[in-house]
């Protein structure tokens, strides 16, 4: 249990180091590799005409949105 507990406090101390450097620098956080935007691709599905499977998918959730009640709507 020793161990344990010396293990959760050496993360937490290093958790709040990490907090307030960032806290510090006042930067936004972002990734190192910038994602598949770097590669060209601007969505996860860059294809010109979707499967239909995929399309069914859009299909019901653009319906489900349309009959969802939205505070925007009210």
């Amino acid at each position: 249990m020793t161990i344990f507990l010396i293990t959760l406090g050496f993360f937490l101390v290093i958790v709040a180091a990490m907090a307030v450097g960032y806290i510090f620098q006042q930067k936004s956080l972002a990734g190192s590799c910038g994602g598949l935007s770097s590669m060209g691709i601007e969505k996860a599905c860059d294809c010109d005409n979707p499967c239909e499977k995929r399309q069914e998918r859009e299909r019901k959730a653009a319906l489900k949105q349309e009959n969802s009640i939205d505070i925007k709507n009210i």
